[in-house]
């Protein structure tokens, strides 16, 4: 997608979602439409707390966008993607080791014998610091070795190592920015040139009512060079019951890298499911 039309997307999904939302800072808003900072501390803090969500949890299906669906590229997608914590004590800084991973799993329900084409898988290990502004919890920031590979050998074997800073601000109660940047080294024989498919960083804005009911983000992916050229992911989600933490899940992908084996094939796809996400905000 051309950087004007990846600009048009940006636009739209900020008009849709962000209508009444007030001016972007940190600001201390009434106690129903915050985080209450305490329950975050505990939340934290509770040595029975080791075992989590890291990233969105989801199985979606569907097919391409701007080509002719067949049954070899329309598809099924999920993502398992976990956090344990390694300590019981609080480390200086007041941080937290926590053990991260994440696989996801491209799958071709529609062909004969069901197929998975290609399996990512994501382990890391990374500290991980709350922050607080006033009394109020506004996000996190987290250091992570990560190591992103696709199980295979020969000429079909992907591999690649990063150390990572992520960070994931609350602006308001219903707009989250965050981004992700990596300094990498490709160790796989097969896929020397991945920095130019799967970037060098990360950005983006999410959105979830006060309710948090609904909501919807974009996140783009810069690849290596001088050009505007990005991945681009926009999703929207909705809770099925108040209650419950099951969302109908919608994902557009646009651009390379959506997996490591055609890391080098360019995606337009549009799936939707079901999406289980992570108390307070999703990883990216």
């Amino acid at each position: 997608m051309k950087m004007r039309g990846i600009i048009h997307i940006v636009l739209i999904v900020i008009a849709v979602l962000v209508p009444h939302t007030s001016v972007a800072q940190i600001i201390a808003p009434s106690k129903e439409e915050v985080i209450d900072a305490d329950s975050v501390r505990r939340a934290f803090d509770d040595n029975r707390s080791y075992f989590g969500l890291y990233k969105d949890n989801y199985f979606i299906f569907g097919p391409p966008i701007g080509s002719k669906p067949t049954r070899s590229n329309t598809n099924a997608l999920f993502q398992i993607s976990i956090s344990q914590r390694l300590t019981r004590s609080v480390l200086p800084l007041h941080t937290y080791l926590y053990l991260f991973y994440t696989q996801r799993c491209f799958w071709n329900v529609l062909e004969k014998s069901f197929p998975m084409t290609d399996l990512n898988f994501n382990p890391g290990i990374g500290l991980t610091k709350p922050l607080f502004v006033k009394d109020r919890f506004i996000g996190k920031v987290s250091l992570i070795l990560e190591h992103e590979s696709n199980g295979r050998d020969s000429t079909a074997s992907r591999s690649w190592n990063r150390l990572s800073i992520a960070g994931n601000i609350w602006l308001d109660p219903m707009i989250m920015v965050h981004g992700k940047f990596w300094a990498p080294w490709v160790d796989g024989e097969n896929n020397r040139d991945l920095l130019d498919y799967m970037g060098l960083y990360q950005f983006g804005l999410t959105y979830r009512s006060l309710t948090q009911r609904f909501g919807g983000s974009i996140r783009l992916t810069k690849r290596r060079g001088w050009n505007l050229n990005y991945n681009t992911v926009i999703e929207f989600y909705y809770k099925l019951t108040a209650n419950d933490n099951q969302y109908l899940f919608a994902q557009y992908y646009n651009g390379y890298g959506e997996g490591m084996l055609d890391y080098k094939v360019f995606r337009s796809q549009f799936r939707v499911g079901i999406c289980i996400k992570p108390p307070f905000f999703s990883d990216y």
